[in-house]
């Protein structure tokens, strides 16, 4: 595809104003590291909300929705749309505890909570697992999607857009080492509202063409099915292969996987880089309004520009299938984008990319220098000034930001699909989520239970694959390796198949971590009791809080700002596609539950405590 002069105008545009914003930080950023990795605890509320919101919009999620749509209709979305239950808890109860907590990152928390040698164990080994390991992973999957657009967009080799990939990490690395996170922030916002614009506009583009004919014909010319919001029982319908996500997928994504598992954005009880953003906020209250208008905006304001184009890609690319649906919304910026648009949706995929991979690779430093090597390998009594420890710890994060940036170009070679990816990060992670909740509640939590947590997941899933390897040799050698024999043997062995796997999953890491809470010594009272007067968590303290004090203040006015929050916003989200779809009825009524919950929410914040 040949870009035109307006084209390559946006594009330059867009990268000088990134650099610009990147060297304007650099000597703020530079201070210390406070300053590196939480901008001074100075951000306004809607800088840190629009930067959590920009950093979940990667290039690869228009991707993800369209081949969601694409296999399951709109009702797919409901594998991320179940995560608002667990955004919600985090914003009302959690947020200001994060905030109030006084610390650098979240791995931090690990030996404000626990103590001893195992506390310090886990919070050095998840400053590598999580700061390394799955950091890098969830980079690669990003730089994966990039690559595809790269090669359907420009028709690229796809053995050549690995460099390009890699040139535009540099370019990231290079100013995110500079700013830190103040120039991300900043970034952020700029980049979410080019990013979101361009999807706005490609939206109405696609859907208004001759081929689609508006939104009448739109639902004109697909199966009733495929448009309805929630999941239905049965398979398939009009030629398609499946047309709902099913009951157990269902149950698995808004009964269990919102708070069992750890998922980058949407950590139980919050964690990762939403911690980070909530940690920078200027005060409590900013650190609650940033992470309440990141679940809003994540849910109701993103998701229809997406779905309308998935929508479209099944009309326009009927041979699409499976995994290649995803490459459908890239088809149809190539097919329906006039010159000027193309530079435009061209920058919206640049600026989803470096709005995510340079919040990867700050957090992911964070864990790195905080967590590891200030921790551990060079603490700060090796300085003979605070001055001079904060301009050593600071250099070392920005050697750390590009060495990082080296090995998740690595990972990226080594990862040929994004599903692998996820399905690796969502079952790895199974059952260690209610734990990360419960220790901020619950005295009896203690650093065992947390290890176990984060361990017995990978265990588990690494022997089911082991297991499920060595089950299908035997299967190949007795029926064969065509398509009746493979599908045979996901009927046969249907535990294997997501969900019923990450039940599994579930079901043993929880049953591990409670085994082993109740065989190991509680943390020490002087600890927990610190602990707990420096963050005023309420729910269970008995053993280091008085009555009085074990008091909640509140914590039935969070569960009423919770439960009004979820459905408030899933309201909204369900109003705007029935406005959209001219379903009047069901506007009115998605209108009045979300008028309702905005009440509840509304008397909910004004009596709870935290």
């Amino acid at each position: 595809m040949v870009l035109e002069t307006l084209d390559w105008l946006l594009i330059g545009l867009f990268v000088a104003i990134t650099l610009f914003v990147g060297l304007k930080f650099a000597g703020r950023a530079g201070q210390s590291l406070g300053e590196f990795f939480l901008s001074g605890r100075k951000l306004t509320w809607y800088v840190a909300g629009f930067s959590m919101v920009a950093t979940t919009f990667a290039a690869d999620t228009p991707l993800y929705v369209t081949e969601e749509v694409g296999q399951n209709g709109i009702s797919g979305n409901w594998l991320w749309w179940n995560m608002l239950i667990g955004g919600m808890l985090t914003t009302f109860f959690f947020a200001r505890l994060w905030r109030r907590a006084g610390i650098l990152t979240d791995l931090e928390f690990i030996e404000l909570r626990y103590g001893g040698k195992p506390a310090a164990f886990l919070r050095g080994f998840k400053s590598v697992y999580l700061g390394l390991l799955m950091n890098a992973v969830i980079i690669a999957w990003v730089n994966v999607a990039l690559a595809s657009i790269l090669h359907v967009f420009f028709n690229i080799p796809e053995e050549e857009t690995i460099w390009y990939v890699g040139g535009a990490m540099v370019f990231v690395a290079a100013y995110s080492s500079l700013a830190g996170l103040w120039g991300i922030a900043i970034n952020d916002f700029i980049q979410f509202a080019i990013a979101i614009t361009g999807c706005i506009v490609l939206a109405i583009l696609v859907v208004n063409s001759e081929q689609i004919g508006g939104i009448a014909g739109l639902q004109a010319k697909l199966p009733e099915s495929t448009l309805n919001f929630l999941p239905t029982l049965g398979g398939g319908d009009g030629g398609m292969q499946n047309l709902s996500i099913g009951i157990a997928g269902f149950i698995a994504f808004v009964g269990v996987q919102w708070w069992a598992s750890w998922y980058p954005g949407s950590e139980p009880g919050g964690g990762g880089y939403v911690a980070q953003r909530m940690m920078s906020a200027k005060d409590e209250r900013s650190s609650q309004m940033a992470t309440l208008f990141f679940q809003i905006a994540h849910y109701c304001i993103r998701s229809w520009p997406w779905i309308l184009v998935g929508l479209c890609v099944i009309v326009l690319y009927p041979e699409l299938e499976d995994e290649n649906r995803r490459l459908g919304y890239v088809y149809a910026m190539r097919d329906f984008l006039p010159a000027g648009l193309k530079g435009l949706l061209l920058v919206t995929f640049l600026a989803a990319y470096m709005s995510t991979i340079s919040t990867q690779l700050n957090w992911g430093t964070s864990y790195l220098i905080n967590d590891l090597y200030k921790r551990f390998l060079k603490p700060s009594i090796n300085f003979a000034s605070e001055k001079q420890g904060d301009a050593h710890y600071v250099a070392a994060s920005r050697i750390g930001t590009l060495l990082l940036m080296v090995f998740a170009f690595y990972i990226t070679t080594q990862v040929t699909t994004i599903k692998s990816a996820w399905e690796f990060i969502i079952q790895g992670s199974a059952g260690m989520g209610l734990v990360l909740i419960l220790r901020w509640y619950w005295w009896r939590i203690n650093a065992w239970s947390e290890i176990v947590a984060t361990v017995t997941p990978l265990l588990a899933y690494g022997l089911l694959k082991l297991w499920e390897y060595f089950v299908w040799q035997n299967w190949k050698l007795a029926h064969g390796k065509d398509e009746m024999a493979t599908a045979a043997f996901e009927s046969e062995y249907w535990y294997f198949t997501f969900p019923y796997s990450f039940f599994i999953t579930v079901a043993v890491a929880t049953v591990a971590w409670i085994i082993a809470t109740y065989m190991t010594k509680p943390e020490k009272p002087e600890l927990l009791r610190s602990f707990y007067d420096r963050v005023q968590p309420g729910g269970n303290w008995g053993p280091v809080a008085t009555t009085e004090e074990a008091k909640t203040g509140g914590i039935g006015y969070q569960l009423l700002s919770w439960l009004s929050g979820i459905a408030m916003t899933y309201a909204l989200l369900f109003l705007v596609g029935n406005v959209i779809f001219q379903r009047w009825e069901a506007a009115l009524i998605t209108a009045a539950i979300a008028i309702a919950g905005f009440i509840g929410l509304r008397i909910g914040l004004g009596k709870s405590r935290n």
